[in-house]
């Protein structure tokens, strides 16, 4: 099978791998789509994504779908051609977490995901043709989703946790601050619950038009000196810019929220954080999902059409220059999809 390996910065290839065998309790999936996350653009640019650090090649991807072509022993509730996501986190080690955050196994201390090297073997990833999955790991697609749209059940997880935690949005307005695919998401996902309105803020035309295609009823093209709209209750805070957050905090109404879903660097930075203190803010965090994925299946499967952010399709074969797009927003880019199997584009 090929697989689009990274085997340090700026170098990723297109390798031939052996076929995976399921074993007990694993399945093989024929994967047909994958989405290019910010993590794969890590690894591609610098050889690491965060504080895990690429010591081997690295087959990437952990926004996947595809069709079940294999079963493992004892596996059972599953069948061969079944339409598939994957779930890609597994718990490392036993144990149990604290009774006040218990059932959040996104804060579990050490956690295999798929496409990640914060392990050493790392954990490979889904951008290939089969990759063997343990059998809890799937998840079936629902009857109208298909499997382009299935890969995109990880982000919007993503996108619905964060959301998750800013409590009920049934009537609230809300401002997304960075029109990504994930906050274009987190935009998608405010409509869902209920947000009586969302404001997309970014420095991108582009991005803002694919918020707006997901459910934004305003956008503020802060390049063109647009301003956050001011007193804002509740603001999810998408960009991760560290230099973005001064504005986004004063922009947030006294005793208001910010929801942290874009992901701040791991080095020292400089911020402007004084209005945290003197307006009262609540600073949430949010990371990855717990079994949201399950909502996000759940969500699409019931009409939310999160097909907007998909602008750019690419053959596995043309990862390279899929990557380079990605990691270009002159061109325009929300979410780029490879098509790992080979099949139409289209």
């Amino acid at each position: 099978m090929r697989a689009a390996v990274v085997h340090g910065p700026g170098d990723l290839r297109v390798d031939e791998l052996p076929d995976p065998q399921p074993g007990p309790g694993e399945v093989v999936v024929a994967m047909e789509w994958g989405g290019i996350c910010g993590s794969d653009l890590a690894y591609w640019r610098h050889g690491a994504s965060g504080t895990a650090v690429l010591r081997h090649p690295l087959v990437l991807g952990h926004e996947v779908a595809g069709r079940v072509a294999a079963l493992g022993s004892g596996v059972t509730g599953h069948e061969v051609g079944e339409p598939v996501t994957v779930h890609p986190a597994t718990l490392v080690g036993d144990g149990e977490l604290p009774a006040r955050i218990a059932g959040r196994t996104n804060l579990w201390p050490q956690v295999r995901y798929f496409g990640s090297a914060a392990f050493d073997p790392h954990t490979d990833g889904g951008f290939s043709g089969l990759r063997a999955v343990r059998a809890d790991q799937l998840r079936r697609l629902p009857d109208g989703v298909d499997t382009l749209r299935g890969s995109l059940a990880e982000p919007l997880a993503v996108a619905l946790h964060a959301v998750s935690r800013a409590g009920d949005l049934r009537g609230r307005d809300v401002v997304v601050n960075g029109a990504g695919p994930i906050g274009s998401l987190v935009v998608a996902a405010a409509v869902h619950a209920g947000a009586a309105s969302v404001t997309a803020c970014d420095v991108s035309s582009a991005a803002l038009g694919v918020a707006r295609a997901m459910g934004a009823a305003d956008v503020r093209d802060l390049s063109a000196g647009d301003d956050l709209p001011p007193d804002a209750e509740l603001v999810f805070e998408a960009s991760g810019a560290a230099a973005a957050l001064g504005g986004v905090l004063r922009a947030t109404a006294r005793g208001g929220t910010v929801v942290q879903v874009g992901n701040l660097p791991g080095s020292a930075v400089q911020a402007v954080l004084g209005d945290l203190v003197t307006r009262e803010l609540t600073w949430i965090g949010s990371y990855r999902f717990v079994e949201e994925i399950d909502d996000a299946l759940t969500a699409m499967r019931d009409g939310l059409d999160v097909a907007p952010v998909v602008t750019h399709r690419f053959a596995l074969a043309d990862a390279a220059r899929a990557m380079e797009v990605a990691g270009d927003r002159s061109t325009g880019s929300s979410k780029v999809l490879l098509r790992l199997d080979g099949g139409d584009l289209s």
